[in-house]
């Protein structure tokens, strides 16, 4: 494709928060308008993209690479394959479904916009750089949108809710600062060359640099990318970001910016380092097991109906970690597609929520009672939600959950039983919230509460309905996640000593080769 099509991607939304930006105030209507065009135009050149990707192929495409400040050794430099190329499409679908479910915010609705829109642009340029320096300058572009989403439109505690995020994420940010500028230079130091592209970094670090510098390098690229996530204990910062949130950063926060910290472990961490990545897997493991427990847990124990899928987001994010530091490919195919299905299905989750807090002005799950008798349609799609969350078979969370279990316990056999215990706690706190909030006889208000209507419905529905399809027939996206994955797993064997575990030759079922090719073997025999 002669067209730059990614930098396209980041250039659109900033240059509509541009133009939005001078509009007059006091036309919300035109700036919702324009702040919807220039998200819609962006999910149309999305879309091109993906008609346009090669699936089958494992390296990166649609590249553009020019050069940026040449004495430090930064370029310009974008590509995507088949782990970043779903959350581009994410973040681009999300995006309009987040401007039109806060049509009712009519307070400073211009600045709103443009932040959204600038920080769609910041999320863009982050999943598509191929540049360490490049991608870190994306990495932080990030918080200054949310910060000033949270604190500008937030609720209750919206000013230490947006500065603890801030703060949290910047420390962490530090580390991977200091990391890429470390790598960047023991490779100048090594060959002679200031650079700072992935590619280069990621066939030369792992014979270029000493074992013991590999280990704090990783650990430190890790500590910002597990702050990220959230992992625990460094994840105190997100339940009060998502609970203060408006519903617009809740879903945009939830459904790509989290998916920042896993992208990282898989795009930079593990390839730069896979020495120390095969070391310090049992560690991110277990962290990832105590990460599905605890949050689990705890968002059984919540009150607020926003905060309880909040820690539900630390939960799903632990089967991605999981999944990825399982080290195989049906470990990290099951990774990268949760990180989608979770921006799905949690994202109708923070929808429904945040409408049914227009309505009654609370989200503590005690004031709720009865609402699937007083509004049937919101009932009933918040449940079908909450079994999409849960893992039910025929959704998209089945299917990646599945992936990443399987992946694990192919050589962490442990970690994959006590992680199961997850999907099962995961029932416990969703079908509780929905037995008191929605099921009994409505009483006060909760008997008079207004239906979904056709806006709400038109949020909603597509997520769901993507959900279900990927749940059905998740083949569109695994063909085009596989082979990227599948080069990752090759990078590690080849740079170390590692076997990443297979299925035995033997099964006529779960043999790795006929999962290959299965599509031709299935075809021969029918």
């Amino acid at each position: 494709m002669d067209f730059p099509i990614l930098t396209a991607l980041i250039l659109l939304p900033f240059v509509g928060a541009l133009f939005v930006a001078c509009l007059p105030s006091n036309r919300p209507e035109t700036i919702r308008i324009a702040g919807m065009m220039t998200a819609i135009a962006t999910l149309g050149l999305t879309l091109w993209m993906l008609a346009d990707f090669e699936t089958g192929k494992a390296g990166y495409q649609f590249l553009s690479s020019h050069a940026w400040f040449s004495d430090l050794g930064v370029r310009y430099t974008l590509g995507v394959d088949g782990i970043s190329l779903f959350m581009v499409v994410l973040n681009a679908l999300l995006l309009p479904i987040a401007l039109l479910a806060s049509t009712g915010v009519n307070e400073r609705a211009k600045a709103f916009t443009v932040w959204l829109l600038v920080l769609e642009a910041a999320l863009m340029g982050a999943f598509l750089a191929l540049d360490l320096v490049l991608f870190f300058v994306f990495f932080e572009v990030v918080l200054v949108p949310m910060y000033f989403l949270i604190a500008g439109w937030g609720h209750g505690r919206r000013n230490y809710a947006a500065t603890k995020f801030f703060i949290y994420t910047m420390a962490g940010s530090a580390f991977l600062f200091i990391g890429i500028l470390a790598v960047g230079f023991l490779h100048k130091s090594s060959t002679g060359v200031l650079t700072f592209d992935v590619r280069v970094l990621t066939q030369w670090a792992p014979a270029g640099i000493a074992p013991t510098t590999a280990a704090w390098l990783f650990a430190a690229f890790t500590i910002a990318f597990a702050v990220k996530v959230p992992l625990v204990p460094l994840h105190t910062w997100l339940p009060d970001a998502h609970t203060e949130a408006p519903t617009a950063g809740s879903v945009i926060l939830a459904g790509v910016m989290l998916k920042l910290g896993t992208y990282g472990f898989l795009r930079f961490a593990i390839p730069i380092f896979p020495a120390a990545a095969v070391k310090y897997a049992p560690v991110l493991l277990t962290l990832a097991v105590i990460g599905i427990i605890y949050g689990a847990i705890v968002a059984t124990m919540q009150p607020d109906l926003k905060r309880l899928v909040a820690y539900s987001s630390i939960a799903h994010l632990g089967f991605v970690v999981l999944g990825t530091f399982a080290l195989t490919r049906q470990g990290l195919d099951g990774a990268v597609f949760t990180m989608l299905s979770h921006g799905l299905t949690t994202g109708v989750l923070f929808l429904i929520i945040g409408f049914l807090y227009e309505r009654r002005h609370t989200r503590l799950i005690a004031d709720f009672g009865g609402l699937w008798r007083s509004a049937p349609i919101m009932g009933g799609l918040f449940v079908v939600t909450a079994f999409a969350s849960i893992g039910l078979p025929g959704f998209s969370g089945f299917v990646g959950e599945f992936l990443a279990l399987l992946g694990t316990f192919m050589g962490h056999r442990w970690y994959a039983v006590v992680a199961a215990s997850g999907v099962i706690l995961a029932a416990i706190y969703l079908l509780w919230a929905v037995q008191r909030a929605f099921t009994g006889v409505p009483e006060g208000d909760n008997a008079t509460i207004s239906d979904l209507n056709v806006r709400e419905l038109a949020c909603i529905l597509p997520l769901l309905a993507l959900s279900l399809f990927l749940g059905v027939y998740p083949k569109p996206a695994l063909d085009r996640i596989g082979p990227s994955v599948k080069a990752v797993i090759a990078h590690v064997e080849k740079s170390t000593s590692y076997e990443s575990p297979k299925f035995s030759k033997h099964s006529p079922i779960l043999n790795e080769e006929r999962m290959d090719h299965g599509s031709d073997e299935m075809e021969e025999s029918k």
